[in-house]
This record gives C-alpha cells, sequence and structure tokens, in this order.
C-alpha cells in the first residue's frame, strides 16, 4: 500500500504529489487543512517518496493504488487535491471511481496529452553517480550543470537520503522514470466525465492551462470552476500557500 501522512479528524482529503515530488511538500497546506476539519492523507505515489517502486508505471495503476489505499483505510467517500501528475492520477481516479469523490481539485494540469519535457531535469538525475559516494553539495552542483533553477534543485534535493551512513541515494526510482517518461504526459481517456464539483486552479505565469483548454475541460468536468492565482507558475502552492488555501477550501467548503 502506498505510503502516507494523516494529519486530523474529520471528512477525509487527499492529496497527491506531481512528478518527483513526495507527501513533504504538502507538509505546510496540509496541517492548514487538517486544522480546519479534514482528515488530511498526504500520500507518496508509486515509485516516489517512501512508497514501493514498481516498474508498472502509468495512471491507470496509479489510480488503482489510491483506490486500495481508500479500501484499506476504510475510506467511504472522499475529497482529493492532485498537483500536476498527482493532478492526472486524480482526474482519473475521479472518472473511473466516482462513486468514492465527492470533490475534485486539481492544480495546473490539464486533461490533454502533454508532450516529454523533463529532459535537462532528468539528465541531471543521471548525471549523479553515487558509486562516487558524493556528499550533498557535491549533488547540488552536478545538478547545477543541467538545471539552472536553485528553486528547482532544491525540490529536487529532497529525494536526497542516506541509504547508508556514507551512500546517498535518490528516493524515487528514476530507471523506471527514465524508461516510462511518456507516461507522464498521457491525456484522460476520450468519453470519460466526472460529473461533481470540480475545481481547476492554475498559475497566472504557468503555461500548463490555457484558455483554449478550457472546452476540453469542461467536456470530462462538466460541473467545473477554472480560476487562476496570478503572479505565480506551475508549482502555484507553493508560490502563493495563502491563496491556494483560501480558494480551495472557500470550494471544499462550499455547497
Amino acid at each position: 500500500m502506498l505510503y502516507s501522512k494523516i494529519e486530523g479528524q474529520g471528512k477525509s482529503l487527499l492529496i497527491l504529489h506531481g512528478f518527483l515530488g513526495m507527501s513533504d511538500n504538502w507538509k505546510s497546506l496540509g496541517t492548514q487543512y487538517s486544522a480546519g476539519g479534514f482528515q488530511v492523507h498526504m500520500l507518496d505515489l508509486r515509485n516516489h517518496g517512501r512508497s514501493f517502486h514498481a516498474e508498472e508505471f502509468n495512471y491507470d495503476v496509479m489510480a488503482q493504488d489510491i483506490l486500495e489505499y481508500c479500501e484499506g483505510h476504510n475510506l467511504e467517500s472522499i475529497d482529493i487535491i492532485g498537483h500536476s501528475m498527482g493532478g492526472k492520477v486524480a482526474m482519473l481516479f475521479a472518472v473511473n471511481y466516482p462513486e468514492k469523490v465527492d470533490k475534485l481539485i486539481v492544480a495546473d494540469i490539464g486533461p490533454k496529452y502533454y508532450s516529454p519535457h523533463h529532459q535537462e531535469i532528468l539528465a541531471g538525475l543521471n548525471a549523479v553517480d553515487f558509486s562516487k559516494k558524493p556528499e550533498r553539495n557535491q549533488v547540488d552542483e552536478i545538478l547545477k550543470t543541467h538545471i539552472s533553477d536553485f528553486g528547482t534543485r532544491q525540490f529536487l534535493m529532497k529525494n536526497l537520503y542516506w541509504k547508508e551512513p556514507t551512500q546517498l541515494a535518490f528516493r524515487f526510482n528514476l530507471d523506471v522514470f527514465n524508461k516510462q517518461m511518456e507516461q507522464i504526459g498521457a491525456a484522460l481517456p476520450e468519453g470519460s466525465f466526472f460529473e461533481k464539483p470540480t475545481l481547476f486552479l492554475r498559475g497566472g505565469n504557468s503555461g500548463y492551462i490555457k484558455e483554449e483548454d478550457f472546452n476540453n475541460i469542461k467536456q470530462h468536468f462538466p460541473k467545473v470552476t477554472i480560476k487562476t492565482i496570478p503572479n505565480v507558475g506551475h508549482w502555484l502552492h507553493a508560490e502563493n500557500p495563502k491563496a491556494f488555501y483560501e480558494i480551495t477550501t472557500d470550494f471544499l467548503e462550499g455547497n
């Protein structure tokens, strides 16, 4: 079963991170949601964080993982938030198991196909040779040759852990990501629908959801509200957590 961090009591709220992320990325917001009356489940998706590694890696199996998690924790009905890749998982779970989901929140990803665009990040990660036993600062220097953005490197460095006393490693399953990159951008299946309240939240400076995507979103999610947080990019929940929390909480608590 998937690894999770659970906080609070009340209505079950599942939070699904994006590609190369983990439950820790949502620690601050998760604590806020739990203080607001939710039982928050921050999950590590397969091949990420502390969850299991598996060769099979696609949205069908990841949605099945969420079902097994709900059944394992006796969660009859949930609200669910997914960011980026986690948003794709949340979408597919909602359309496949609508009886399980009351409200769906998708953060800065659409149901359309996205072509692979993480090549530089993967090149940086693959450049790290852990057999040479690098220190953390040396890993950062290697990543810097491929990834100039400090924030992106810091995000990736959160995945480092001491596998042994003198041996660092990444928590995620880089070998599988190298083989299965096409799966990350897969579209939601044609003719799939979720007819309960849905919120799509996009970053004003992010190009992941464009206005021309709105009709496609509405075809899959007829009861959708689409909102924009201005002056933030793809990491909207990290760049403006206050606005993210207020908009999502208003939606979750509304009728």
